[in-house]
């Protein structure tokens, strides 16, 4: 595909009290319709931004192709979507850029940060063996995992599914180092309704360790799976269905599957409120359902995200209900966002709703966190704020800022404190939010798609500076991860920049890491907030590493395994 970055300076409308700065904004333009699913923040504060595209031709061979030699699979491209994904730096620029095809659409739907380093990507594969593709088909569409390392090199790949249509969703890494994967099944006789949700545990190599099928009469799509505390996972699903009775045709255990992997299923026993409703279901490490809920009214209420708390899960969405079932707030005008905050347990703790006008959708969450305060028990107070991201549609009448990201910030008891909307310096007529990430250092990073026309969506990705999210962060002068540490480590300066200045207006601070005798191992200059050393010349113990700057010294103990 022929790509054109570029930076620009840009502008935001604020309904607020304050103005980001804009740090930086990076256009990926394409002549055909491009999906942008998601941005992940590395390990060392760099960006992922991934989707799915069309390659336009010129001959060469797919770049996510392991062999960059011209063959007679790779010569041409197949015309169909293949999974994308554009690495930029701490500066908005393009670090390596990677395809991975096969000969029919695929579809990358989630990527997923590894303990080790690297990635696992989770997409829906139309395609048989061929190109970039290992495996064949299962039969019909198919989850697709490709595990890479921090430079886009494939470690391995999985295809799994079954006769019927399976699509992935999400992907988490669980605390054996290994992964859950959640998508949908269509139709399958293992299943309870027009379409089920299908939950893959897998160890850290890719080897399936068993599958799960949950669902009622009816259908249901999982939109969102974290993470838990406990290692567990939980599942926000959309759901327009039923209970189903148990056992099902899909509840028997089966171990006559490939790879004598158990298949177990799991009949809901909620019942709706309306036409759609929220279903969350809580998994735990093993992959057993350990509680389910349902939330809504008697409109129809989609579920998009979910987030962590320190005492347990916000729920978020966009409902078309009044207040019925057990939804407590209504609705204005349209489709208005919908946020639940649930304890541990899945026990409503507080909702609310907010508008932006016609049809207001929710791409993303994050939350800002204190630490713990043990004297007040480690309640709500924990929680400093919530960042939500999304878009509005237009429906009707067209407002000045649909199609357009906003950003809304509320506290920890869901309450607004302000809204803002994100234009480009030319800004196109639809653009509309994929992802929201916000970083250690208080940046807010918007991932999306931005269109005059449709069948030309560019990726539009922007990075703000809010002096008032800034201020929530806790900062430390120096962080160290992963700690312990086998091989590789990463250091993060948090001390002011002006420290950290030199006469040219550039930034430069000096790493160093000292046996606990105080014998000087090793010494590196450094202009990024977070740097990457290589401890796998140490032998176990404990170390000392120091940061210095112009006017200030900071050190933190570094665990060698």
């Amino acid at each position: 595909m022929n790509k054109i970055y570029s930076g620009a300076v840009f502008l935001c409308s604020v309904l607020g009290i304050s103005a980001q700065e804009v740090v930086w904004q990076k256009d990926i333009k394409s002549s055909t319709q491009d999906f942008l699913s998601q941005v992940t923040t590395t390990i060392d504060q760099q960006y992922l931004i991934t989707g799915s595209s069309i390659q336009t031709g010129n001959g060469m061979p797919k770049a996510g192709s392991k062999s960059q030699m011209p063959n007679a699979n790779s010569q041409q491209p197949n015309n169909g979507y293949d999974f994308h994904l554009v690495k930029l730096n701490q500066q908005g620029e393009e670090v390596w850029e990677k395809y991975f095809s096969g000969q029919n659409h695929d579809f990358l739907s989630a990527t997923v940060n590894t303990q080790e380093g690297g990635f696992v990507l989770a997409g829906t594969s139309f395609s048989g063996k061929g190109l970039d593709k290992k495996e064949d088909s299962k039969g019909g569409s198919d989850f697709w995992l490709i595990r890479i390392n921090e430079f886009g090199d494939e470690l391995w790949q999985k295809t799994i599914g079954s006769t019927s249509d399976e699509e992935a969703r999400a992907v988490i890494q669980t605390t054996d180092l290994g992964f859950f994967v959640a998508g949908n099944v269509q139709n399958s006789p293992k299943g309870y309704g027009s379409k089920d949700v299908l939950v893959v545990k897998l160890d850290k190599n890719g080897k399936e360790v068993s599958q799960l099928v949950l669902g009622g009469k009816g259908l249901d799509e999982v939109e969102k799976m974290i993470p838990t505390k406990d290692g567990g996972a939980l599942l926000g699903v959309y759901s327009r269905s039923k209970s189903s009775p148990s056992p099902s045709k899909g509840g028997e255990q089966d171990h006559s599957t490939q790879h004598s992997k158990s298949l177990s299923g799991y009949a809901k026993s909620t019942e709706n409120f309306g036409e759609g409703d929220y279903w969350i279901i809580k998994l735990s490490k093993e992959g057993k359902v350990e509680w389910e809920k349902n939330f809504g009214g008697k409109g129809d209420d989609h579920l998009r995200t979910l987030a962590l708390t320190s005492t347990g899960y916000l729920i978020g969405g966009e409902s078309r209900s009044e207040r019925s079932g057990n939804k407590m707030v209504g609705i204005e005008e349209g489709t208005d966002l919908w946020l639940i905050s649930l304890n541990e347990r899945g026990e409503e703790i507080w909702q609310k709703s907010y508008n932006f006008k016609n049809r207001d959708v929710l791409m993303g969450m994050s939350v800002i966190a204190a630490s713990p305060n043990p004297s007040k028990g480690g309640g709500s107070e924990n929680v400093k704020g919530i960042l939500l991201g999304g878009y509005t549609q237009a429906e009707g009448r067209i407002e000045s800022d649909d199609e357009t990201f906003w950003m809304l910030y509320v506290d920890y008891n869901g309450n607004e404190q302000w809204r803002k909307h994100v234009k480009g310096e030319s800004r196109k007529r639809e653009e509309r939010l994929s992802d929201i990430k916000l970083n250690r250092d208080g940046s807010i990073v918007l991932a999306g798609t931005s269109a005059e026309e449709l069948g030309k969506e560019n990726w539009k990705i922007v990075k703000l500076g809010d002096s008032q999210i800034d201020a929530l962060i806790e900062k430390q002068d120096i962080r160290i991860y992963p700690n312990p540490v086998n091989e590789y480590a990463y250091v993060e300066i948090g001390m002011e920049a002006g420290s950290w200045k030199l006469g040219d207006g550039k930034f430069e601070a000096e790493i160093v890491v000292y046996d606990m005798g105080g014998r000087q191992l090793q010494s590196l200059k450094t202009k990024n907030k977070v740097t990457k050393i290589n401890t796998q010349n140490l032998v176990q113990g404990a170390y000392l590493v120091t940061v210095k700057t112009n006017d200030k010294t900071a050190s933190a103990k570094l665990i060698k395994k």
